[in-house]
């Protein structure tokens, strides 16, 4: 069955972090939905290689709308992650135990949901000490599944682990 899934994105994400885990989705009957402050804008990715219109505004969308939420990385999560709306809309997918997708530093923005604490999870080596303090029980491994539900990876090389077990928890 096809799954509404949430793409929290804003300017400066990591271009083929969103690029491949996106069409992924979608080639599998997904629909991905992107979301950031206003409607229609363009961001653009941090190496230049991707453009992305906005489908919706964060003050139009409601976390039940949506049966799972992905976080691409890149320096998307940190920016996104100083707006509140961002944060909330992240904490409610971590509590009602709905699918998390968040590769490199996306979990910056579980980080500051409070939500990783005692989960399994993984990022970018330089949110490492981060995840750490957060209790997150770290793992440096090019992808961890934690409580049927949080799927993380580090970096770019890891997508093919990442994609895999993203749509496996999408069936």
């Amino acid at each position: 069955m096809a799954k509404k899934i949430a793409c929290l994105i804003t300017d400066m994400f990591e271009d083929v972090e969103y690029l491949e885990p996106s069409r992924a989705f979608t080639e599998a009957g997904h629909e991905v939905v992107t979301i950031e402050k206003e409607e229609g804008k363009t961001v653009k990715g941090k190496q230049g290689k991707a453009e992305v219109k906005i489908d919706k505004s964060i003050d139009d969308v409601k976390p039940d709308e949506f049966d799972a939420l992905f976080i691409p990385g890149g320096f998307s999560p940190d920016l996104l992650r100083e707006d509140d709306r961002f944060v909330q809309f992240s904490k409610a997918f971590m509590d009602a135990k709905k699918p998390v997708f968040a590769i490199c530093h996306g979990p910056q923005l579980l980080l500051t949901a409070k939500t990783l604490e005692g989960r399994g999870a993984t990022g970018y080596k330089s949110i490492r000490v981060d995840m750490e303090y957060a209790g997150a029980n770290y793992k440096d491994e090019e992808v961890v599944v934690c409580c049927n539900q949080l799927v993380t990876s580090r970096e770019p090389k890891d997508i093919p682990a990442f994609n895999r077990e993203a749509l496996n928890l999408l069936k």
